[in-house]
């Protein structure tokens, strides 16, 4: 097992060095692939979203990547492939899947929210359940995992079923100014790479950690990871009971990555990417934040410990747009709690920023807000 997990993180690391200041989105891809769970990037064209799962699927030795850039006209042959014309003089409706995504082990499918009608239920089937039927035929797909991409969020609501298969939602953005010196010689080192320089794992040392990751004990956060699903719930982020059951694969990937067989509380940090959203992510980095900030174990993910220095004119601004809202008057119960979420996520922002002053000034309009709120119960 050992061998495996250190195997994976050098993979991951090659990855993470090769496209600088992508740390978080190349260990949720990582995570993912452990829990053999679909992941989705979002973010404006030009960030590495293809470059990244290309690099990683590159890694995995032993194995077919399938890629394909989805249009509004892009037909289910051009995925799972033609009938095979032999069999089809002999009366038989069998597919040719050679080259194609159902004998794939890591699957990319650019701009997913063009899939049109012709191919989504067969999608849908092989996202969730990691099977291809069409017709009488039926045949269990060797996927590690699917990821897909896009520069925007579904609005059809047709295509809710199909944004509810990607378990976590990474949002890739361009990188902070100050690091672009670091992309421009990455990405010339990229181009000049021999293919014998980069480091691998083979598929099936992929599916042995995929087992053992359902075997990781979850029982010591059990009671603290159920709490968190009803509070967010609460809050109004919907986690349907699939959901809920799946992402305890992720947690166990948490553990399972840093070497331990059981989860801590920390390993909830990848509950802040399940938002359907965008403005619930900052909903769920509050409550998880809070409730991962005192696990202080020394073996917890590189991630359950990033907190984002805030810029303090930002939390100042948010600050003051939710005293607005709470000011206007005739707000929904639920609208209420969403209020207090983000009023709690920024109070916790607020003890990360430098100034003294300016933090003072930021919790003395907090205060001012929480004031409001118990007055009015």
């Amino acid at each position: 097992m050992i061998e495996n997990i250190t195997k994976l993180t050098t993979v991951l690391n090659y990855v993470k060095d090769t496209f600088v200041g992508k740390d978080d989105v190349v260990d949720l891809l990582g995570i993912c692939l452990l829990a053999r769970e679909n992941a989705f990037l979002y973010g404006p064209p030009g960030t590495a979203k293809s470059a990244i799962v290309r690099a990683l699927s590159e890694t995995v030795k032993d194995g077919k990547n399938f890629e394909y850039l989805l249009t509004r006209f892009t037909e289910p042959n051009e995925l799972f492939g033609p009938f095979d014309i032999r069999k089809l003089k002999e009366g038989e409706l069998i597919t040719n899947t050679e080259g194609m995504m159902p004998e794939a082990s890591m699957v990319f499918l650019d701009e997913i929210f063009n899939a049109n009608s012709s191919i989504l239920n067969s999608l849908l089937m092989a996202l969730n359940e990691k099977i291809f039927k069409r017709g009488k035929e039926t045949k269990h797909l060797p996927s590690l995992m699917f990821v897909g991409a896009s520069n925007v969020l579904p609005e059809d609501e047709a295509l809710n079923a199909l944004f509810d298969r990607f378990l976590i939602r990474i949002v890739v953005d361009n990188v902070n100014p100050d690091l672009l010196q670091q992309v421009l010689l990455a990405g010339r080192k990229l181009e000049n790479q021999e293919e014998n320089e980069i480091p691998g794992i083979h598929a099936d040392e992929v599916r042995e950690l995929q087992k053992l990751c359902k075997k990781v004990d979850l029982k010591p956060i059990y009671e603290v990871y159920l709490n968190t699903i009803i509070s967010l719930r609460n809050t109004g982020i919907a986690i349907s009971d699939r959901r809920a059951v799946k992402l305890q694969n992720l947690i166990a990937a948490s553990a399972l990555i840093c070497g331990r067989n059981a989860a801590v509380i920390s390993d909830l940090w990848v509950l802040k990417h399940i938002w359907d959203t965008e403005e619930q992510i900052e909903i769920l980095e509050g409550i998880i934040n809070r409730t991962i900030e005192k696990d202080e174990n020394p073996d917890s993910h590189p991630q359950a410990l990033q907190n984002k220095a805030p810029n303090p004119e930002e939390v100042m601004k948010d600050v003051k747009i939710l005293v607005e809202k709470w000011d206007g008057g005739s707000i929904s119960f639920e609208e209420q709690n969403v209020i207090k979420d983000k009023l709690r996520y920024l109070q916790t922002r607020c003890d990360w920023i430098k100034s003294p002053e300016q933090k003072q000034y930021i919790q003395k309009e907090i205060e001012g807000l929480w004031q409001k709120i118990l007055q009015s119960v």
